[in-house]
């Protein structure tokens, strides 16, 4: 059946497009069916948090691929189509409006989607999530108009927003339930830094705080009710508590579904013909020994890759080292590695912490789990040889500056 010799892509974001890029690249000639619940065509998610939403970047760069990439690639894009089900006897997916589609392989690609405040008066008007390009159109449009705006949760996404409002001259209180932003990513160490970032530029940062209400009035919000009794006035809310991977047709499919779905290293699911990368996917990961599910930018762009030559019969693994960055302000950042909440014994320091210019290094055992480099630049290279590696360092040279960083990664390499 003509149909069956497709490789379907259920997710149209980044990690779906690259996908297909990758199957031409490799030369699949056959049929690649590419779905997304989405009108817009796949684009990149972290502009909509920083240069976009800022106003620095145009609309036309967040996209992976021109318009008219896909018909030049024979690549079946359809929009606005949602998949239902998963049929893995078939070897059919279920559209919404009924029709089914036959592939040989099937590839997820569903992504994640923000934690909803579970508090009365979330659904008013003006209360904000940030995922999709639409979104950020709101919340850029919200920024134009508003006085003074309340942030829900200090993580990545919550600090790139405060960091655009206070660009453009909004007042900001952001409103975070640990006791530093990025505590649980960073540790207590680094944390402080970012908590010191925020309100150096004037944002009212309160941590140890329990949201209780969104209060409006006509149908929106205009603040937020704390536990204590306390209310912050806003014009607008905006919720980043986190997001969780969207496993609902796979869990019904019967595929394994351990925080996300579980899949081994060439990124193939507990059933053999199916596939998953990307925010959705838990993967089992060759260097750290354990399944890991990465919610950032590189692995949308990355693991595609393997998942497709691996559909393919390549020899594949993905073995990439996790990577994100933030813009906020004047701090730009980048973080190689992995290290889970309190996996870590001591976090080396080499720069300025004061000036923020420096690059932090988290150890167990004298080993480099992971490095964020915040203002200095053309290091990731030497920081992933060191944590690639697994072999200890002598955290004085480490520390010191004057020792230049590639030599301590060819000495470990």
């Amino acid at each position: 059946m003509a149909a069956h010799r497709a490789i379907v892509i259920v997710g149209a974001g980044l990690a779906g497009a690259k996908a297909a890029q990758t199957l031409r690249e490799e030369g699949f000639s056959g049929p690649v069916v590419l779905f997304g619940e989405e009108s817009e065509r796949p684009y990149e998610r972290p502009p909509l948090s920083k240069g976009y939403l800022l106003g620095k970047d145009e609309r036309d760069t967040v996209y992976v691929h021109p318009p008219q990439w896909y018909a030049d690639h024979d690549v079946d894009l359809r929009l606005g189509t949602t998949v239902t089900a998963i049929d893995p006897a078939a070897h059919e997916v279920t559209l919404a409006d009924g029709s089914t589609v036959g592939y040989a392989k099937l590839l997820l690609t569903t992504g994640s989607s923000p934690r909803l405040l579970p508090v009365l008066g979330a659904d008013l008007g003006g209360v904000l999530y940030l995922r999709r390009l639409d979104d950020s159109d709101r919340i850029k449009e919200t920024l134009a108009s508003a006085s003074r705006i309340a942030v829900i949760g200090a993580g990545w996404i919550g600090l790139e927003t405060a960091a655009a409002a206070r660009a453009a001259a909004v007042e900001v209180t952001v409103l975070e339930t640990g006791e530093l932003p990025l505590l649980r990513v960073l540790g207590r160490e680094a944390a402080q830094i970012f908590a010191d970032l925020h309100t150096d530029h004037g944002v009212d940062l309160r941590c140890g705080i329990q949201v209780a209400e969104i209060t409006g009035d006509g149908g929106r919000a205009n603040g937020v009710l704390l536990a204590d009794g306390r209310r912050i006035e806003a014009d607008a809310v905006i919720v980043g508590i986190g997001i969780t991977p969207n496993t609902g047709i796979a869990e019904a499919a019967g595929l394994e579904i351990d925080n996300g779905v579980r899949v081994d290293a060439h990124l193939r699911s507990s059933h053999p013909e199916i596939y998953a990368a990307g925010d959705v996917a838990n993967a089992s990961h060759p260097l750290f020994g354990k399944h890991i599910r990465v919610e950032h930018w590189a692995n949308a762009l990355n693991q595609p890759q393997t998942a497709a030559r691996a559909m393919l019969g390549r020899p594949a693994s993905y073995d990439r080292v996790p990577y994100f960055f933030t813009d906020q302000y004047d701090l730009g950042m980048e973080y190689t590695g992995y290290v889970e909440p309190g996996g870590y014994d001591q976090v080396v320091f080499r720069g300025r912490t004061d000036t923020r210019e420096f690059i932090a290094f988290w150890l167990s055992k004298d080993r480099v789990l992971a490095g964020m480099n915040v203002n200095v630049w053309d290091v990731t290279d030497p920081i992933r040889t060191l944590v690639t590696s697994g072999r200890t360092v002598d955290t004085k040279k480490l520390a010191d500056s004057d020792v230049p960083l590639t030599d301590l990664a060819s000495a470990v390499g």
